[in-house]
């Protein structure tokens, strides 16, 4: 049966550079806001609302540029804060509705979700063209130098699949190293990404590095530091640049910090942690685990050995003897938080600010399982792993493996099924709650060394993969694929999902769907619209969702299903046509029809 979705044609606003003049400004800037008004949408006057001082005040728009569809209403407000939130409101005709990050109400709603601009330099340029490319060093490539294998490892031959949740498990050492990488820079590239993600690269006692036993040096294992800052260098001439892994929640049983505390008690290392004579080895670990001691930010030598001091681990990586274009912070969220005890602002905006100090241009992303608005306002991390926000909704809708439980989401069941709507829900929510410059620079991605691949999730279902990959690479935010995504790796959990790839014998790559990650990629890259546009959903059914990339420059429209559809597109109450198919289901003119047996995607050039 045939069905014809109803676009939102209703008033929009987001944070882009389309309705803001300036996403960045300096304290006693003007900035203009400006919202696209549907010509049928009715109302007498508009007003946008911007707390001055915690102060609300209100402001009249007025009618600007108009198009046959609808016309743009602007006014220019000045910042008066390091954070600026404002809403607009429509009233006529005895009604009135307020529009803000959330979207269209006709009650009075909180301020939680008004729009937000941040009075603070902007994020690095760069991120917003870039692809990033997820590593996990032991699993990605080795090269022929031989490393004598420490006593905590269980060496496996290349091609093995890891060995299921038991002793072995971060223990199975694969070999791979800096070098390995290295010498498959020119995959990497010819991939088309331009950013490296690495998970730790410092010494430990695991597979995963997640348990450090220094921050001031690369693990021999990899290569160390020379090889390192070789891989920097090559990869720098390619355009590549490197984001490293920090565990500034914790440490490893076996840092060095760790063992000059416990060696003696007058040490500045003693204050690095949280004691506790009740516990069995005697210090507090993180959940509970006596392998990851709790790191004690209440230390002012912890502090200043972290990110303060001239010499810090944050500050040592990202100068110019290695280069690193920034921090993913594990565990963001948890970082500083113990009992009482809360130092996590404190250490977020230490962290930031120690970054700024040594190169402003870098990128600071923390991993936020579970997220509060108040981490992502702009002024500590610049941007999260987006799980909240697009991950886990997208896996909701999407999933077809009932084997993958809701375990990764905090859900003591079975993994939740949604429609596209309640997709789009979770997804405006999130996105709601947050400066779009926030949102911009959170990290997304489908998968990642600690979940399923997403070709598990879909139960091998190549369209599906697609699809997935699609909205990736052309939703706001930075991209990262989990290297051997785009061969189509397997994996059913975190430890499974670390497969090696295997590089001698590539009968088993999946060729024709590389293809297809490679065009998405280029697209991604090369289009200013999935750059520097803006967000706005045109239609949200059960089984596909549709949303429009706008830029300065460029009209995007995308349409991603999970399944096969036979839906029948209008865009006309949005003066919308397509000009132009860049990928997948062409399509033209204002008025056509999707129809496939599978999953299916598009992604279109559309005009007024």
């Amino acid at each position: 049966m045939k069905r014809k979705t109803q676009s939102q044609n209703i008033p929009h606003h987001d944070g882009s550079e389309l309705y803001v003049s300036n996403i960045a400004p300096k304290i006693g800037d003007k900035v203009k806001l400006r919202v696209r008004i549907p010509n049928q949408y009715s109302f007498q006057e508009a007003f946008v609302r911007v707390y001055e001082d915690a102060e609300p005040r209100t402001y009249k728009l007025k009618a600007g540029k108009k198009l046959h569809s609808e016309t743009w209403y602007e006014v220019s407000i000045t910042i008066h804060n390091i954070h600026t939130i404002y809403r607009f409101v429509f009233i006529g005709n005895g009604k009135y509705e307020w529009l803000n990050a959330y979207g269209l109400t006709n009650h009075d709603v909180l301020s939680n979700n008004d729009f937000q601009i941040v009075a603070i330099p902007d994020n690095p340029e760069w991120i917003h063209s870039s692809v990033f490319y997820q590593i996990f060093p032991d699993r990605f490539a080795r090269s022929g130098t031989i490393n004598e294998l420490p006593d905590w490892a269980y060496p496996r031959d290349w091609n093995e699949l890891p060995r299921g949740r038991s002793k072995f498990t971060g223990k199975e050492l694969y070999g791979g190293d800096l070098l390995g990488v290295q010498e498959q820079l020119d995959y990497v590239s010819d991939l088309g990404v331009n950013g490296i993600y690495f998970t730790p690269m410092f010494p430990s006692q695991s597979n995963h590095r997640y348990d450090a036993t220094s921050f001031d040096c690369i693990d021999p294992i990899l290569g160390g530091d020379k090889a390192f800052q070789s891989l920097i260098k090559v990869a720098k001439r390619k355009k590549i640049r490197i984001l490293g892994d920090l565990t500034s929640n914790h440490c490893g049983e076996g840092h060095e910090w760790l063992a000059k505390a416990k060696n003696n008690p007058k040490a500045k290392e003693r204050s690095y942690f949280y004691w506790d004579k009740k516990i069995k080895w005697g210090y507090v670990g993180w959940y509970g685990l006596q392998s990851l001691p709790k790191l004690n930010y209440s230390s002012q030598a912890l502090r200043n050995a972290m990110y303060g001091a001239k010499n810090s681990i944050v500050k040592k990586w990202l100068s110019p003897q290695f280069g690193m274009a920034g921090w993913r912070v594990d565990v963001g969220n948890m970082t500083g938080v113990q009992g009482q005890d809360d130092f996590h602002t404190e250490v977020m905006h230490g962290i930031r600010a120690a970054m700024q100090e040594v190169n402003p241009d870098t990128w600071l992303v923390a991993e936020n399982g579970d997220f509060k608005a108040s981490d992502l306002n702009g002024l500590g991390w610049q941007g999260a792993m987006n799980y909240q926000g697009f991950m886990r909704p997208f896996w909701n809708w999407i999933n077809k493996n009932p084997e993958i439980t809701g375990g990764f989401q905090g859900l003591p069941f079975a993994m939740p099924k949604i429609n596209g709507g309640q997709l789009v829900a979770s997804i405006q929510e999130f996105n709601a709650s947050i400066p779009w410059r926030s949102l911009t620079a959170s990290m997304l991605l489908l998968d990642s060394h600690d979940t399923a691949r997403f070709r598990t999730v879909v139960l091998g279902d190549k369209n599906a993969h697609i699809a997935g990959m699609t909205m990736m690479l052309t939703y706001p935010g930075v991209p990262s694929i989990f290297a051997g995504d785009e061969i189509g790796l397997e994996g059913s959990w975190g430890e499974d999902s670390r497969r090696t790839i295997n590089w001698e014998d590539r009968s088993q790559w999946d060729y024709e769907f590389l293809a297809e990650v490679k065009k998405l990629v280029a697209l991604r890259k090369s289009h200013d619209a999935l750059i520097s546009g803006g967000l706005r959903w045109v239609a949200a059914e059960k089984d596909f969702v549709l949303y429009l990339r706008e830029s300065k420059k460029q009209s995007i429209l995308v349409f991603v299903s999970r399944q096969g559809v036979n839906t029948k597109i209008d865009l006309s109450t949005l003066g919308l046509k397509v000009t132009k198919t860049l990928y997948g289901n062409t399509a033209s003119g204002s008025k056509f029809t999707v129809k496939s047996k599978t999953a299916v995607q598009a992604i279109w050039e559309v005009t007024r």
